[in-house]
């Protein structure tokens, strides 16, 4: 099984050796990204780290307009948003929620978290999604599927979670540190570091559709859901089930601003979806809704975080 940052294992995928992806879930952290991380080539790390703790401590004391502008001052600094900037601008209502996070802060995310994630989402904050997923999965619809690509694959919980449904397992993730440590669990044919929007676009005509595409805690990291549908609905086969899980406003009260689709951010720097925006967005890509329950995505400051779980099969 080999890990590649290039999609030769895809045949006509263009992705090139910079693309980047989104995952699985831990609550997004207050602590600066390592500030002796390489940021960018035009970054200055201790003027980004110093700029961040400063903006972080003025929104902890609920200084909220100064808060406000310190953020803007951060991404001043790093237009990539390495720490999440904008995404904290939108949970405080100061502006309107991006369609997706940025790359860069999802990526370095994960990298820093990869090897305590099983720990603090499943054992910590009671994350239980994959084992869900399969249950749906094999009550609606069992199989057994030829290709199945599991996209923010992050650890490999969902491949394993899967394991004897589906023959033949892509996985990919924006982290290069998860999907090492996915290639440990040996539960994929093949293993990617991408973005998932990207690399659904970027594969080629040529390449066999798949018959089953889950996106296990992804969503809470993509607002705008109407691409990732699409790129969904174009690389499967007809009837092909795809399986995903969100979160609900439930999830936690809060200041930001609903998006344009229903969709907000989250105080804890996640995204949630409304059940009915959801529900048209899979109706306008093409897909048949089969199931929707409402679960209990971990858990939120000792409290759960709810959402819910989606199958859709390919009209």
């Amino acid at each position: 099984m080999a890990i590649g940052n290039q999609c030769s294992h895809l045949g006509k995928c263009a992705m090139n050796a910079t693309a980047t992806c989104f995952h699985t879930s831990i609550s997004c952290g207050d602590e600066m990204n390592d500030p002796d991380h390489d940021m960018s080539g035009t970054v200055d790390n201790e003027e980004l780290a110093e700029a961040y703790n400063h903006a972080l401590a003025l929104e902890k004391a609920g200084r909220r307009d100064e808060a406000v502008a310190a953020w803007h001052k951060v991404l001043q600094i790093d237009p990539a948003d390495h720490g999440g900037a904008a995404i904290r601008l939108a949970a405080l209502g100061a502006a309107p929620p991006p369609k997706r996070m940025p790359d860069a802060y999802v990526e370095t995310l994960f990298d820093q978290h990869a090897m305590a994630f099983d720990d603090i989402l499943v054992d910590q904050l009671g994350y239980a999604v994959p084992l869900m997923l399969a249950a749906a999965l094999r009550e609606q619809a069992p199989g057994p599927h030829e290709r199945g690509l599991d996209l923010g694959c992050g650890t490999g919980l969902t491949g394993a979670a899967l394991d004897g449904m589906v023959k033949t397992m892509i996985g990919l993730d924006i982290s290069e540190e998860m999907v090492a440590l996915a290639e440990e669990r040996d539960c994929y044919d093949g293993l990617y570091v991408a973005e998932a929007e990207d690399f659904l676009e970027s594969i080629g005509d040529e390449e066999a559709p798949f018959d089953l595409i889950v996106a296990t805690d992804v969503l809470p990291y993509i607002g705008d859901v109407s691409r990732l549908f699409a790129g969904m609905a174009a690389k499967a086969a007809n009837r092909a089930v795809i399986g995903f899980s969100t979160e609900s406003f439930e999830a936690g009260a809060g200041q930001g601003e609903l998006g344009e689709g229903g969709y907000r951010v989250l105080p804890s720097h996640r995204y949630a979806h409304t059940a009915a925006y959801v529900e048209e967005e899979l109706c306008a890509a093409g897909f048949e809704p089969i199931h929707r329950e409402e679960i209990i995505v971990r858990m939120e400051k000792n409290e759960p975080a709810r959402g819910h779980l989606f199958l859709a099969r390919k009209a």
